[in-house]
């Protein structure tokens, strides 16, 4: 009992408890928003951070490190397998068919937002096993890492759900940016997206994208335009909730969700738009400093950068969404606009990563460690 006692003291000594408190605001301001908004979403909130919590805790203590070499590729295949089924019996909802129904449950559930976690679990095994010289991965691997992102990548954005799709595949490209990857591929990558970027936009794109890039750009939606009205009359230091009529009178749309910055701009103003931009990229300089440590493996490198990509793609895009200067795509504020299946993809994630850094070094959950916890490491 004491042994184990002491395991449990070594590992909580590993566990990296700057990252969950950094959180904690973000759930703070998004639960009073919400609950302001509506008070029977605000308990569909917290039954989600349960749920969430429970999912954090389960992630925390699989070994990941012994399972990762068989569970990778085959939760990886299985999403693929999904990912195909939506197109042959998914449910389609406002011209997107995205879902899949749970026979007998009346419930659904959205295949892409899974493969975010089996593209960084296959990248992941890859790299730990098979790291980048010191020059960083030639052409072969590139292309087999490549591969990973792209069919997934392909699969979403026909679904249609071009949001998802191109948040896999910068987070993808990102970490692989991250771990290391020669210089003239770097280039080659950079003139092919350049010469490319005309022909996808007048071929690859449906035409409300295109309409969707236009209105960004010349004339903004409804959506946006009730955005900036509700942003501009928070001022500096925002209004009451009840002088906050663009949300409270609903003509703020989606104000729970994606539209949730305007409302933090219509109620706290600029000073608490600021606040909590401050507390994003805090938190993601703090994960990118984690996977830019030289002690760290493949592994935790690729986690590490994984969910910081994916903090500073879905904060750009939503944050630039609602203030006009992108298109509307459908992209909620990471952990903070209300929803569930978003928030608990974003706790397995950083489970995991607490997992790979808490038990590296213990031998009952890494087949590769070389030394296992005793008594004189504590």
């Amino acid at each position: 009992m004491l042994a184990w006692l002491n395991l449990d003291q070594r590992v909580f000594k590993n566990f990296n408890y700057l990252l969950m408190i950094q959180l904690l605001p973000l759930f703070f301001i998004s639960s009073v928003l919400i609950y302001e908004i509506n008070p029977s979403l605000f308990l569909k909130q917290m039954v989600y951070y349960m749920v969430s919590i429970i999912v954090f805790m389960g992630a925390v203590v699989t070994p990941w490190r012994l399972i990762l070499w068989w569970f990778a590729p085959a939760f990886y295949i299985g999403v693929l397998l999904l990912l195909f089924a939506v197109d042959l019996f998914g449910i389609s909802i406002l011209g997107a068919q995205r879902w899949l129904a749970i026979p007998g449950i009346g419930l659904t559930i959205q295949p892409s937002e899974f493969m975010k976690i089996a593209v960084l679990m296959m990248l992941g095994t890859i790299i730990y096993k098979n790291p980048p010289p010191e020059e960083g991965y030639g052409i072969k691997m590139f292309s087999i890492l490549s591969a990973l992102i792209l069919l997934p990548f392909l699969l979403i954005a026909k679904e249609p759900d071009l949001g998802t799709a191109m948040v896999l595949l910068l987070v993808g490209f990102g970490v692989l940016f991250m771990v290391g990857i020669e210089r003239k591929i770097l280039i080659v990558l950079a003139l092919f997206v350049v010469i490319t970027a005309p022909v996808m936009y007048k071929y690859g794109l449906k035409d409300y994208q295109r309409e969707r890039i236009v209105d960004a750009i010349n004339s903004p939606s409804y959506h946006v335009k009730q955005s900036l009205i509700a942003i501009g009359s928070g001022g500096l230091d925002g209004q009451t909730k009840d002088e906050s009529t663009q949300t409270q009178m609903k003509f703020l749309p989606i104000s729970s969700s994606d539209f949730i910055f305007a409302y933090l701009g219509e109620r706290f103003g600029m000073l608490g738009m600021a606040t909590v931009l401050i507390f994003y990229i805090l938190l993601i300089l703090h994960l990118f400093y984690i996977a830019t440590q030289e002690f760290i493996d493949g592994l935790e490198k690729v986690f590490a950068a994984g969910i910081s990509w994916l903090f500073f793609v879905y904060m750009g895009v939503n944050v630039y969404m609602v203030i006009g200067m992108a298109p509307v795509v459908g992209i909620p504020l990471p952990m903070f606009s209300h929803g569930g299946t978003s928030f608990m993809v974003f706790a397995f994630l950083f489970g995991v990563l607490q997992n790979l850094l808490a038990f590296k070094y213990y031998l009952g959950q890494n087949a590769d460690a070389k030394i296992s916890l005793t008594k004189k490491d504590f």
